[in-house]
């Protein structure tokens, strides 16, 4: 099942997964869809916060470990994932993929 047109049913799907993302403030925040001991998803953390020094972003991590079966299985094989609460980008992305996130 691919949301990847359809950010906010997908984001949604994640919060029940884990409903502690469900704040106003998390909400608006980029999320980057990892796990523990993810290589990949350390170099992405590194590409964010080099970004977030030339742009006022805020991010969270997410741990897909924390979702159920069906959700995380969808994620197993494309993390690291950034869904802004309207885009949604797969790795490899690089600073200028990050900067087109914040088009409208």
């Amino acid at each position: 099942m691919s949301h990847d047109n359809n950010i906010e049913a997908l984001r949604a799907e994640i919060i029940k997964a884990n409903p502690s993302l469900d704040t106003p403030d998390n909400t608006q925040k980029w999320w980057l869809l990892g796990t523990s001991n993810c290589h990949l998803c350390e170099v992405a953390e590194q590409l964010l916060t080099r970004f977030q020094a030339v742009q006022p972003i805020e991010y969270l991590h997410v741990d897909i470990a924390d979702f159920d079966e069906a959700l995380m299985m969808e994620f197993a094989t494309t993390i690291p994932v950034i869904l802004t609460p309207s885009k949604r980008v797969n790795y490899p992305f690089s600073v200028m993929d990050l900067q087109r996130l914040l088009a409208p």
